[in-house]
């Protein structure tokens, strides 16, 4: 169990933290936050995500806006919510070599509501494929939200989207706001759906269906237990990162929340084994995690902050197997 921020107990501990950053000219100097990271063919692969506004949230409840404690400023002239993935590829020190916007001109249609874009986009390799797999919220009038899953090619100096792929979740098709599902890295077009109970889905690209394959038994816990970063193999289990978030208005009605989060481990047949306590990374109240990868004893983790800034945090194993009491 840590009792501090888990990135102050890393940098105790032989970890590391790096900002990920890209000229602000490409951004007009608005958010960079929850980054998706992938360990591919000897590299480390990020994407992105850029979105057009920034977020005023008020951590301590003493200098609140006139609109409330979390605030999102947008730009006078356009005032949808926008996000653009940039990929990237990091060096030898962990500091970004080369970042390219991921070009979605070939599929992109007039958006029909206010949020435009691939939303929190993890990056993933399935069947030798380059994939982003995310929430989009833009085809519909009502903003219902589907995991889409995109294909991109990466060549000298451009990254293309070429095919992109809206999925179904397995029962409900009226669903309105799918999003947060967590890919597993060594399980083709698989995903965990949901965390407690445990719930895996497979999609069907030919049919754009989901089919559940495993459904497991609920815990009580205080709170939800939403998606995070990807699902990766670790020693003899399947381990990931996830969210829990407390949504709430402040004495005036005026919305605000806090995030937390948790590892959660489960054996090869994905029967849960145990979950950390709740923990967050650097101290603030809106983080997301949307990416781990594993290499030499070490997780890399990719989240944001603030919706403002993308950081990458190098925690040793020995950390997360004492969180975990194993």
């Amino acid at each position: 169990m840590i009792t501090e921020p888990l990135a102050k107990t890393a940098l105790k501990r032989g970890g590391f933290i790096k900002p990920l950053i890209i000229p602000s000219e490409l951004t007009e100097g608005t958010g960079l936050l929850n980054p998706s990271i992938l360990y591919d063919n000897g590299k480390f692969l990020i994407i992105l995500r850029h979105v057009n506004y920034t977020i005023f949230h008020s951590e301590k409840k003493k200098f609140l806006h006139d609109w409330g404690p979390l605030v999102y400023l947008h730009p006078e002239h356009y005032q949808k919510l926008k996000t653009t993935n940039y990929y990237c590829e990091l060096d030898s020190n962990f500091n970004i070599s080369r970042y390219n916007v991921v070009d979605t001109s070939f599929l992109d249609k007039e958006p029909l509501w206010e949020f435009v874009g691939l939303e929190d986009a993890r990056l993933i390799r399935w069947e030798d494929k380059l994939y982003l797999s995310g929430v989009r919220r833009d085809t519909t009038t009502n903003g219902q939200g589907r995991i889409e899953l995109s294909e991109i090619i990466v060549g000298e100096d451009s990254v293309k989207e070429i095919s992109r792929f809206r999925l179904e979740p397995p029962f409900d098709s009226d669903s309105y706001c799918e999003k947060n599902w967590m890919p597993i890295l060594d399980r083709p077009y698989e995903y965990v759906k949901w965390t407690n109970p445990t719930e895996i889905v497979k999609a069907n690209l030919e049919t754009l269906k989901t089919d559940q394959l495993l459904h497991g038994n609920y815990e009580p816990l205080n709170r939800d237990l939403r998606g995070g970063s990807q699902v990766i193999p670790w020693k003899d289990y399947y381990i990931t990162l996830t969210h829990e978030v407390n949504l709430f208005n402040d004495t005036l009605g005026r919305k605000d929340g806090v995030y937390l989060h948790r590892i959660v481990l489960w054996n090869k047949n994905f029967e849960r084994i145990k979950w950390s306590e709740d923990f967050c990374f650097m101290g603030g109240h809106i983080e997301f995690c949307a990416g781990m990868s594993y290499k030499d004893g070490n997780f890399y983790i990719t989240y944001g902050f603030q919706d403002n800034s993308a950081c990458l945090l190098c925690v040793p194993e020995k950390i997360f197997e004492e969180m975990l009491n194993l």
